[in-house]
């Protein structure tokens, strides 16, 4: 998965399709670039660069795509772990063959996320190196819906209940925007890829454990070094389409 012509930032997203998603309810269709053409655009437009992992674009269809702001790998899904797991075990491999290359990373959500402005260039970024920058949501962790969604891991994870009854009171934070420099985003991205591999690879519920993961390692470990909210994310499911004075649009 090495890659030799990467730019020191990059906005990185996987999209995996042919298998049912439970977060839509639906199987989403194999080798339609509409579904991620606006995360693509987007990233074009400012100048950035984007690495689309994927496991069932044609060759046509990344011939057609494929420039300088935007790359394709293809990848083979993991069956056992569902997309939206499946993709931090990718990154972990792919930062750990071309971490000297990088500077700073985005990874997000790919169907209904968009940049908006250069996220890499923001004052806030560049003066907090250690720190992870993540959307959030406008509840608290303790919700009904993440009570569901953290049944697996609660059962697996000996401290998780713990970290429920302390931060209950939390801003939800969502997994659908996770950057930061690459000291600090390597180090993170391969912790959650541990936890899944090493607790949710076995979940069998029909939620998928990735939101629970997150806010788990954000707030036993790096509680002290990350930002959420404005001016990083737009207000989530509220659909601020118009809004341009946040760093990406999340539905």
């Amino acid at each position: 998965m090495y890659v030799p012509a990467l730019k020191k930032h990059l906005i990185l997203a996987c999209h995996l399709t042919g298998i049912y998603d439970v977060n839509r309810n639906m199987t989403l269709q194999n080798d339609d670039f509409s579904l991620v053409k606006d995360w693509a655009d987007a990233i074009a437009h400012l100048g950035l660069q984007g690495v689309l992992f994927h496991n069932n674009f044609s060759e046509e269809t990344c011939s057609k795509y494929q420039s300088k702001n935007l790359i394709f790998i293809k990848i083979e899904h993991q069956t056992i772990f569902n997309p939206n797991v499946f993709r931090y075990l990718v990154y972990r491999d792919f930062l750990l063959e071309n971490t000297a290359k990088i500077k700073g990373i985005f990874v997000t959500d790919v169907s209904d996320v968009v940049v908006v402005q250069n996220p890499f260039i923001q004052p806030l970024f560049m003066n907090n190196p250690t720190h992870i920058f993540c959307g959030d949501e406008p509840k608290p962790l303790h919700n009904e819906w993440m009570q569901e969604h953290s049944n697996h891991l609660r059962s697996k994870i000996a401290d998780y209940a713990n970290y429920e009854e302390n931060f209950k009171n939390a801003t939800l934070l969502n997994c659908g925007i996770i950057g930061g420099n690459i000291g600090v985003m390597q180090t993170f991205i391969e912790k959650l890829a541990n936890i899944h591999q090493q607790y949710n690879h076995d979940n069998k519920t029909a939620y998928t454990g990735d939101m629970g993961a997150f806010n788990y390692l954000i707030h036993t470990q790096f509680n002290d070094r990350f930002f959420h909210g404005s001016p990083i994310n737009s207000i989530f499911k509220v659909y601020q389409n118009d809004r341009t004075d946040c760093w990406f649009r999340h539905k």
